[in-house]
């Protein structure tokens, strides 16, 4: 069954906020057996909201709507959809007291334009929302359907998980999305397409391999929809690994510092960061993993090379015959931010990251990376680029792939 899904709003075409709704969605349905026809956002306007509802239904069997069904004024899609399916307003008691329900938790009180949420289109099927005043609205329309949900993300999610994937998957036949991910590095995407050219051109009918970069990274999809090619998938899947070789990291879809994390607990090492060029921001990216306070101790954000000299004791004479900029500065990192900090393993960065900095020998993006592990130490340079922020993306990307990739070899 194909959807589209429509999200409603000007605050989105303004750019003002970031459509998540529609990835979450996306995501959530295709792993249910739905194929995503089309994502479209339209404005706050009648006109527009009319004109895709037809567009969605000439090439989806469901679609599904999110925004613009608050209290206020610039709220016009119930409105909207009671023109559409030629019917009028009518209040709904149940609707009401879901409401009333709500803000007597919140202690808060009910005004008018919060109870005029109970107006709902007479031929819709109303689902209670139980986060939000704004009701789930279920249409027929001959053999399609069309939901109307809140814009509020929680409250979206929590109808979608709860009410609105249940009904689908009863009243329409679904096939298996079967996938795999694999995360590569050390390649570019053209130099990973080339290779893998061959491969591509020989995948059976219905399979297909998707490209999705990332700054350090690069993810492949390899796809098909029902469940019957399984065990083709699991051929082509050895297969396309075995192409890969060294350039394969992990058969994941998660980040690179989820992976590590995984990693690091299942060996049941501990971490440490010594960071300069991405002050600090490889030690959040690793934070912010649920359960990383299981292996990962702290970080030294040595910024300036004092801190590098009086906290992690880098030689200065290193830094003044080197530069701070090498292979031997972040192998003194790695060595002693291990040491002050009991860890067995440790990932150090130092680099330029632009816009300004960058010499002859030592352009803008020049990163030098070494990581530690039970002993064994390695230190590796990079070129990432001439953007700051992507050069720090990338370079803490790359730190935590290079740790990675020391503790598969293990």
């Amino acid at each position: 069954m194909r959807i589209e899904i429509i999200t409603i709003g000007d605050e989105i075409l303004i750019g003002q906020i970031v459509d998540t709704n529609a990835a979450w969605m996306a995501r959530e349905l295709t792993q249910h057996g739905f194929e995503i026809a089309a994502i479209t956002t339209v404005g706050d306007r009648q006109k527009e909201i009319l004109k895709a509802l037809d567009n969605g239904f000439s090439r989806a069997d469901i679609l599904l709507l999110t925004g613009g069904v608050g209290p206020t004024n610039d709220d016009i899609t119930k409105h909207t959809l009671s023109h559409y399916f030629h019917t009028a307003l009518e209040f709904n008691d149940e609707v009401l007291q879901n409401i009333e329900s709500l803000f007597l938790k919140r202690n808060i009180q009910l005004n008018q334009l919060t109870r005029n949420q109970a107006y709902v289109p007479a031929c819709s099927t109303v689902i209670q929302n139980m986060n939000g005043t704004a009701p789930i609205l279920w249409f027929r329309k001959e053999e399609k359907v069309l939901v109307s949900m809140p814009g509020v993300p929680y409250e979206m999610k929590s109808a979608m998980t709860s009410d609105i994937i249940p009904r689908l998957l009863e009243q329409f036949q679904v096939h298996d999305y079967v996938c795999r991910f694999y995360l590569v590095a050390g390649i570019t995407e053209s130099g990973l397409a080339t290779l893998l050219a061959e491969y591509e051109h020989q995948l059976p009918s219905g399979f297909s391999l998707a490209y999705l970069p990332s700054a350090g990274y690069i993810r492949l999809r390899l796809s098909v929809w029902g469940d019957e090619h399984s065990e083709e998938m699991k051929q082509q899947s050895l297969k396309l690994k075995q192409m890969l070789g060294n350039l394969y990291v992990a058969k994941s879809e998660k980040a690179p510092e989820a992976l590590l994390g995984e990693k690091l607990s299942k060996m049941r090492y501990t971490l440490s960061t010594a960071e300069s060029c991405t002050g600090g921001y490889i030690a959040h990216k690793i934070a912010v993993v649920p359960g990383a306070s299981d292996y990962f101790v702290g970080s030294i954000v040595s910024y300036h090379n004092r801190i590098k000299i009086e906290q992690l004791n880098v030689d200065d004479q290193t830094i003044g015959s080197c530069g701070v900029v090498s292979s031997e500065v972040v192998k003194q990192m790695a060595l002693h931010v291990a040491g002050k900090m009991k860890t067995d393993c440790s990932i150090a960065v130092s680099g330029i990251m632009g816009p300004d900095g960058g010499t002859k020998d030592k352009p803008v993006g020049t990163v030098w990376i070494s990581t530690f592990c039970a002993g064994e130490l390695v230190v590796q340079k990079y070129l990432v680029g001439r953007s700051r922020t992507e050069n720090i993306e990338r370079t803490a990307n790359l730190a935590m792939l290079q740790m990675l990739k020391m503790l598969v070899s293990k």
